[in-house]
């Protein structure tokens, strides 16, 4: 499957997050627009790198009304350290088997790495950035808060 293109529906999904409470995309999505960001592991270099520049960027991203999830496979007793440890304000979900990173079409690194992926999805589920790039982790922060001020 391909990455999910922009104008394409986001598929609906429910997971649990770092303290065990589940959420759902379509959930989410009422409340604005959701800043979702598929990363391979919690507390790696890129990863680690990436988080940060949500983080440090997250005022940027609550004024624009948007919540921002980060999602890969990791269980919820590894998310709590990793957000503890670096005082991530967003929510992290565990995607176990990574089944909803295969909904949204995001590829693993070199067949076998799970894949990083960013997407804008707003109100009505919508995808309004769909962007991927395993190497250039503050992209993902810059072109998020690029697709979210032309929703404004």
């Amino acid at each position: 499957m391909a990455l999910l293109e922009v104008g394409s529906v986001a598929p609906d999904f429910t997971l649990s997050d770092e303290k065990g409470a589940s959420h759902r995309l379509s959930e989410l999505c009422k409340n604005g627009p959701v800043v979702v960001y598929f990363y391979p592991k919690d507390d790696t270099p890129g990863c680690t790198a990436e988080a940060c520049k949500f983080r440090d960027d997250y005022e940027d991203f609550t004024g624009a009304g948007a919540q921002v999830v980060g999602i890969s496979s990791d269980a919820a007793d590894a998310h709590q350290a990793f957000k503890a440890k670096h005082s991530l304000p967003f929510t992290l979900l565990s995607d176990p088997g990574a089944a909803v990173a295969r909904s949204f079409g995001v590829k693993k690194l070199l067949g076998l790495l799970p894949g990083r992926a960013t997407f804008v999805i707003d109100r009505s589920r919508v995808v309004r950035l769909s962007f991927s790039s395993h190497i250039d982790m503050h992209a993902h922060v810059e072109q998020a808060l690029t697709a979210l001020r032309a929703l404004a």
